[in-house]
């Protein structure tokens, strides 16, 4: 006479699987309860205070006290200001500026450094230094050699030309320019790094091969290497684009927004018209101008350059 034992293993297995679920549910909202103290911090300091300086943008807050919801006066008061359509002017000119000259020399500069140079690594750590230092202290150190009796232009006295010393930061003509030198000597560094990473993607093999198919320099860098380091272009751009959008530290640092306003910029009359004139509305919808513009630029730009896809 057989008898037959019951499959316990098989049961416990059975029985096994639910508690194996919830633990791994228990897992997921774990994670989910860890992060969540990140979440509420980005969306109260980011998303909510930004909404509600959107809101003051539409009233005539001074920053203490009631106030009135006036719609949008604020917006047609800035665009009907020749002040602050230059504010808007200067602002473009910086960031356009800014973005092609550091993206040209910081990619001048990877290529330079990417490959066969011993002294690259000591090179790069020298080229990328200005980008950790304070901008407020890089900004001093340029005011004193743009000073009037600073290293440039004594240098341009040794030299005979004389004719060409000025106070570089108090000249209307020449201030605006002093500001973008500074942009562009600190942030070259950081697009030399974000192209550097793209380029150490790029196979040596191809571009081996396109030399041994007879391409000279200009054409492989354009038809090999260019093409495979599109998305380092993207992010260097995007970045570079919306940092010189809000350039602030260097404007008040050099010319605090002079001589007669030829270097003020949106950042700059944010602060002024907000803290120290007391237009608290007034400020919120320069910033809120300010905000769209970078998102316009940001967006556009990243529709640029994205990727093709390939038919």
């Amino acid at each position: 006479m057989t008898t037959t034992t019951p499959a316990r293993p098989a049961t416990a297995a059975r029985a096994a699987r639910p508690a194996a679920t919830d633990r791994n549910r228990l897992m997921k909202f774990g994670h989910w309860w860890w992060a969540l103290p990140g979440i509420l911090l980005v969306l109260g300091i980011h998303y909510v205070a930004t909404s509600i300086g959107g809101f003051f943008a539409f009233t005539n807050w001074s920053g203490i006290g009631s106030f009135e919801f006036i719609g949008f006066d604020n917006f047609v008061k800035i665009f009907q200001d020749p002040s602050k359509i230059g504010a808007l002017l200067n602002t473009l000119f910086l960031a356009f500026g800014s973005v092609i000259l550091t993206n040209v020399a910081g990619l001048l500069l990877a290529v330079a450094l990417n490959r066969g140079l011993r002294t690259r690594l000591a090179l790069r750590t020298l080229f990328f230094m200005p980008v950790v230092l304070s901008p407020l202290a890089v900004s001093y150190i340029w005011k004193f050699i743009f000073d009037y009796n600073g290293p440039i232009n004594l240098v341009l006295k040794s030299v005979g030309l004389g004719d060409l010393v000025t106070s570089w930061t108090a000249d209307p003509t020449w201030a605006i320019w002093t500001v973008l030198v500074v942009i562009t000597w600190q942030n070259t560094g950081f697009a030399m790094v974000i192209y550097l990473a793209g380029l150490a993607s790029v196979p040596v093999e191809i571009e081996e091969a396109a030399a041994l198919d007879g391409a000279g320099m200009w054409k492989r860098f354009w038809n090999v290497v260019f093409p495979s380091i599109r998305p380092a272009v993207a992010i260097a751009t995007t970045l570079g684009l919306v940092n010189g959008l809000r350039v602030f530290d260097q404007i008040m640092a050099l010319t605090g927004g002079g001589p007669a306003g030829a270097t003020e910029n949106l950042a700059t009359q944010v602060y002024k018209q907000s803290f120290a004139l007391g237009n608290f509305g007034y400020g919120a919808a320069l910033a809120l101008v300010l905000t769209v513009i970078i998102l316009f630029f940001a967006v556009l730009q990243q529709r640029v350059t994205a990727p093709r896809a390939e038919v």
